[in-house]
């Protein structure tokens, strides 16, 4: 049982910084073939390794920690002005003006930043890994970060973990 947690906090954590990883199918893989353990054991395992991954993009949006060379002078490298790119830039003119508006709106109203997150981390919507980072660029304090993405993340993969025992027993009626 305990192999079988220390597996689910890395995979956890790996699709927290790799979000292709479904750690969703996991868990529900995981709660199907490994009847013993309990539930709330891998909800409380897969919220910390998720809240743990994040954390990484969390800091890196807030500037605390440095990307690698390799990104960082990709992204901030100075760019041509192809038409394309020019074309791109009026598009997505009305995406950046809201994203700014949002941002401003959280630094005046930072319980409002903590609700949206805590939300995401249950429901996923708006995406985790968008309010994750925006998090960080508003500079959320780290405590409420991460108390509110261990509690919503917990309720979530409780839920997914306890699904499979609740519709077998349903079954069985």
């Amino acid at each position: 049982m305990l192999a079988w947690l220390c597996v689910t906090l890395g995979v956890a954590f790996g699709s927290a910084v790799v979000p292709v990883l479904s750690i969703e199918v996991f868990v529900i893989g995981l709660a199907t073939s490994e009847e013993q353990i309990p539930w709330p054991a891998i909800g409380a395992v897969v919220a910390v390794g998720q809240v743990a991954g994040k954390l990484l993009y969390y800091l890196a949006a807030r500037g605390s920690i440095r990307l690698p060379a390799v990104l960082h002078d990709r992204l901030h490298r100075p760019r041509t002005a192809s038409p394309m790119r020019e074309r791109w830039r009026l598009r997505t003119k009305r995406v950046r003006g809201w994203l700014e508006a949002l941002r401003e709106r959280c630094h005046r109203h930072p319980h409002w930043m903590a609700s949206t997150y805590g939300v995401s981390s249950v429901l996923g919507l708006p995406p985790f890994m968008a309010t994750t980072v925006l998090a960080g660029l508003v500079r959320m304090r780290m405590s409420m970060f991460v108390a509110a993405g261990l509690l919503g993340r917990f309720v979530r993969f409780s839920v997914l973990a306890a699904a499979p025992a609740v519709f077998a027993g349903l079954l069985r009626l």
